[in-house]
């Protein structure tokens, strides 16, 4: 299918824009064609080189491969061409007041009590058959340190405040300010299901409504 979908693209009689690539660049990454990806990925950021989004895209196939060579050349471009990677950031609101994380986030008040939330999120999710997608970690690190990595995501942060802050039958509701990853998707689902919340999270994409372990996406974003 994304074969069918790149012929389609190059047979297309307009010029190809970015976004266009793009797309099929997300889709690579999400069902596992680094081989397209990788290609894809070259092409975009000849097109785009101050695009972070596709240098950051590029370094996970590469990553996801284990090719940790292409990783920091990727990294070196975006030195050279001054491209900064944007932070994830969700935003929770919780008792009339908006709550904001950062991947790894550190400083928020509360942040013992969401650490030790996150602790019980990530035993009991194992529990449940969750296994961590640290091919979504971009760092030649061990398992573990990718694992805790994937924990420290903006939204699982932001989730475990809500887990904790509000209480059922409302819904956890975040905004996001990126793609949401394939780790923190699945996580989304297990938590919907393990925890009984439903969680409504916007990304930079589209609405996904977790609820007993699935999304109102059905896996497609």
């Amino acid at each position: 299918m994304l074969k069918e979908a790149e012929e389609l693209i190059e047979s297309m009689p307009m010029t190809r824009d970015v976004a266009t690539w793009g797309a099929l660049l997300g889709a690579c990454k999400k069902h596992g064609d680094h081989d397209m990806g990788e290609r894809i990925g070259r092409k975009l950021i000849e097109l785009d080189p101050d695009h972070d989004g596709f240098h950051v895209l590029l370094s996970n196939i590469y990553a996801s491969k284990g090719n940790w060579d292409d990783v920091h050349e990727i990294r070196e471009i975006m030195v050279q061409h001054e491209v900064v990677k944007m932070p994830g950031c969700s935003m929770i609101e919780a008792n009339g007041r908006v709550h904001e994380f950062l991947a790894g986030d550190s400083k928020h008040p509360q942040i013992e009590e969401i650490e030790k939330k996150l602790d019980e999120m990530a035993k009991k999710l194992k529990m449940e058959g969750y296994a961590p997608d640290t091919n979504e970690v971009s760092f030649d690190i061990d398992e573990e340190e990718k694992e805790t990595t994937l924990f420290r995501h903006s939204e699982k942060l932001a989730i475990a405040f809500g887990l904790i802050y509000t209480s059922p039958p409302t819904p956890i509701r975040i905004i996001k300010n990126l793609r949401k990853c394939n780790d923190c998707h699945m996580a989304a689902k297990f938590i919907s299901k393990a925890f009984s919340r439903d969680i409504v999270l916007r990304d930079r994409h589209l609405f996904h409504h977790f609820k007993q372990g699935s999304c109102s996406c059905k896996d497609y974003w």
